[in-house]
């Protein structure tokens, strides 16, 4: 009975061990595409009639997430490093250069979004913020 047993383990901790993989896997609450709903004297339905938002569904390389946004015109791209303690790092903001007729919402987003430095999850929704109490609220793309 005992070698049974034994038996029955060793096989359960190989199909354990066989199974697992290095694969990296998505962080769910971060990487998915995020529509901006409250940002500085921008009104909601401006934010969703220039189709605002950021794209963060890259794979992560070394801890970064290559992302996107657009705000209207310009398709734009960053780096992000999201970190266990609630701080973000967004760096390489830049965008193409297309002359539109209203381009105020994206201005100001590149103005402030490289500067925010923290990050909260909360359900549906993703909240930056930086040390000065500016603030951007998103929610994901999936949900809304």
């Amino acid at each position: 009975m005992r070698k049974i047993l034994l038996s029955v383990f060793a096989v359960l901790l190989l199909s354990l061990i066989f199974n697992c993989s290095t694969a990296q896997v998505k962080s769910p609450p971060i990487q998915r595409e995020w529509m901006l709903v409250s940002f500085g004297n921008f009104t909601k339905n401006e934010l969703v009639k220039d189709k605002a938002g950021i794209n963060l569904t890259a794979a992560q390389e070394n801890g970064k997430i290559r992302g996107s946004a657009f705000m209207g015109c310009n398709n734009m791209f960053f780096t992000s490093a999201f970190k266990n303690n609630g701080k973000v790092e967004i760096s390489g903001v830049g965008g193409t250069m297309k002359a539109c007729q209203n381009m105020e919402l994206e201005t100001e987003f590149s103005k402030s979004f490289q500067n925010m430095t923290k990050y909260s999850v909360e359900g549906h929704f993703l909240t930056l913020s930086d040390d000065h109490g500016n603030s951007m609220k998103f929610v994901a793309a999936d949900w809304d």
